[in-house]
């Protein structure tokens, strides 16, 4: 059973060494899993002397109206040897063997919260004594309940007190130590009134009843303490604390114990009752029956941390990897992010992810279309091929074929393609755009750090847009090579017509008749649909070979380069993770070891058994 209190004490020292103090908290809390007790009562009901007794020593503040002002969550750890000694969760690294000076620097911290006013805080203030004379326990001592606000104190502070309490020991781990005075009348005890309130059924109060010797004379709290008055599930436990006069003499709890225990086996009303009375007995009462909580609740304990790992480690692999403190480590940290956006945008262009279909839908569906809208049929009218040979022919008309004009027809549908040319070109570049911010967004990292997300943007675009212009230029070539050279065999299979075409003695209004046009029309759209189906294929290869391939292969190749230039303040610049991402990071962390830490202080428990 030892090893359960050690286990306890082991999750609550860390708990409250890595911030968890069961606040209210966006995170998830162990704290408010483990059991405590927490100690209620009114003003000057004698809370504060009843842990003091179980303690042992004298370091709680003393004084007149409300004294303790903040929650004091008390962690008792037993210790073989060696000299009692406390430590401050807010001091950490120093340690208090004087209890005067720690009753002064509750004093002091309670001060620094709330100011030196007569006002309250739920902030709780964390001490843990360690000694050979204490049995381990986790106690939390609350503001005392009070009816009516003194002078200073806000209208709304009797409420704010019972709020105060009333979140605490509503908690169903939370074991409330209900503490009366024995010479007022139990109906009126503030504690009893909010215990019952938050554990109708009594079946985590225990009742302590105080002051048991300053009753009137002819009066004993016998039907109290023998749970006839009030019952709860557990007994009640009757105190009696050092009256003013041995505060002021400086008794020694020691003493004060012994006294104790002689007034209880030597009264004649409690004799009987001895041996379940007393603070030694409550402590070890107390002590006893949260190693029976404990023990009944690792299963769910365990439940809870295991859980609790998984849901953490989640979210800090969704928050990714903190920043590294030197330049290389940022370079490093920078470039691997940077090929987890590259490997995602060649998915897309590989198939593994959606996008890369829609620019075979380019070549497919808006080249052809945008082809076909040239019409070159009409283009070719009887009219303006006239119009052209006519020109082309100038001052001297031609003698066999008209092949100036043949060459400036051709000439003049061919280079039509090239806005079908420049637009396919620009389909893929956008479609290569989209890419880039659909790889963006589905990188996590990129998510992490704001600027280094622009930057890799606008490297990339700045990138594609250089693919885009060679790619236009190379397409480009292509149509304006087709106008620069015509395919002379297409022509040398043609049938010459020396009669219409090349009789130099006919009449120039005869040589330029419908017929005969319409047959230079014919045979000048059959070249360029044989053109325009051999640009159909070699366009897509050019915008491929120009823009995706070159995307796949080098999209990055000039940030790389850059980078590499960078000092550490611009690296740092560009990973300039939002400082809220980085708390929350380092809170996830401490939490994760805190649950890693009880998962194995657990473990070993369980396995010793």
């Amino acid at each position: 059973m030892e090893n359960l209190i050690t286990l306890v004490n082991n999750i609550q020292r860390a708990c409250t060494a890595l911030g968890d103090h069961g606040e209210e908290s966006a995170l998830p809390t162990l704290w408010d899993s483990l059991p405590a007790i927490a100690v209620v009562g009114g003003q000057s009901s004698g809370k504060s002397s009843v842990l003091e007794s179980v303690v042992g020593k004298d370091f709680l503040p003393r004084g007149a109206g409300i004294v303790t002002r903040r929650p004091l969550v008390l962690q008792l750890h037993r210790i073989d040897d060696g000299k009692e000694y406390a430590e401050f969760m807010h001091l950490p690294k120093k340690r208090f063997t004087d209890f005067a000076a720690v009753r002064q620097e509750i004093s002091d911290e309670t001060d620094r919260e709330t100011g030196r006013s007569k006002q309250i805080s739920s902030v709780p203030i964390h001490l843990s004594i360690f000694s050979p004379n204490v049995v381990n326990l986790t106690l939390i001592d609350l503001p005392g309940l009070t009816k009516v606000a003194i002078e200073g104190q806000s209208e709304t502070i009797v409420q704010d007190i019972e709020n105060m309490v009333r979140s605490f020991i509503e908690k169903p781990n939370c074991i409330i130590l209900a503490i009366s005075p024995a010479n007022q009348d139990l109906a009126t005890s503030d504690a009893i009134k909010i215990a019952r309130e938050v554990d109708p059924k009594g079946d985590r109060t225990f009742g302590v009843l105080t002051k048991i010797d300053l009753m009137d004379k002819g009066t004993n709290a016998v039907d109290i303490l023998e749970g006839k008055s009030y019952k709860l599930q557990f007994p009640w436990v009757g105190v009696v604390n050092r009256s003013q006069a041995d505060i002021n003499k400086s008794v020694d709890m020691i003493a004060a114990r012994r006294r104790e225990r002689e007034y209880f086996q030597s009264s004649p009303e409690y004799s009987h009752l001895a041996h379940r009375m007393g603070s030694e007995h409550l402590g070890k009462m107390l002590s006893k029956h949260l190693e029976t909580v404990i023990k009944s609740r690792i299963p769910g304990l365990q439940s809870l941390i295991n859980k609790t790992i998984i849901e953490l480690e989640g979210e800090l692999t969704k928050l990714g990897k903190p920043i590294a403190a030197d330049a290389g480590g940022k370079l490093y940290t920078t470039m691997e992010i940077c090929r987890a956006f590259d490997q995602n945008f060649k998915e897309h262009l590989d198939g593994v992810r959606a996008g890369g279909e829609k620019i075979y839908g380019v070549f497919d569906n808006q080249l052809p279309a945008a082809l076909k809208r040239l019409q070159f049929d009409k283009h070719l009218s009887i009219e303006n091929v006239r119009k052209l040979i006519t020109e082309a022919d100038g001052y001297q008309p031609h003698l066999i074929a008209p092949e100036q004009g043949y060459r400036r027809l051709i000439e003049s549908c061919l280079v039509t393609i090239r806005g079908p040319a420049e637009a396919a070109v620009d389909g893929v570049h956008a479609i290569l755009k989209g890419i880039v911010q659909k790889a963006i967004a589905e990188t996590t990292e990129l998510k992490q750090y704001p600027t280094l997300r622009v930057e890799v943007g606008n490297a990339a675009f700045e990138s594609l847009e250089r693919m885009r212009e060679e790619s236009k230029r190379a397409t480009l070539q292509l149509v304006d090579m087709e106008c620069g050279y015509l395919t002379v065999e297409f022509f040398r299979k043609l049938p010459q017509d020396v009669e219409k075409g090349g009789n130099p003695t006919h009449s120039l209004f005869d040589r330029y008749n419908d017929s005969y046009l319409r047959r230079v029309g014919s045979t000048v759209l059959q070249y360029v649909n044989m053109t325009c189906a051999s640009l159909r294929n070699s366009i897509p290869k050019s915008t491929v070979y120009c823009q995706v391939r070159e995307a796949k292969r080098s999209l990055l190749d000039f940030f790389f380069t850059e980078l590499g230039k960078k000092e550490s303040k611009q690296l740092s610049k560009m990973l300039d993770e939002d400082p809220a991402v980085q708390q929350r990071r380092a809170n996830l962390a401490k939490r994760l070891e805190l649950y890693r830490s009880a998962q194995h202080e657990i473990d070993a428990v369980a396995w010793s058994k």
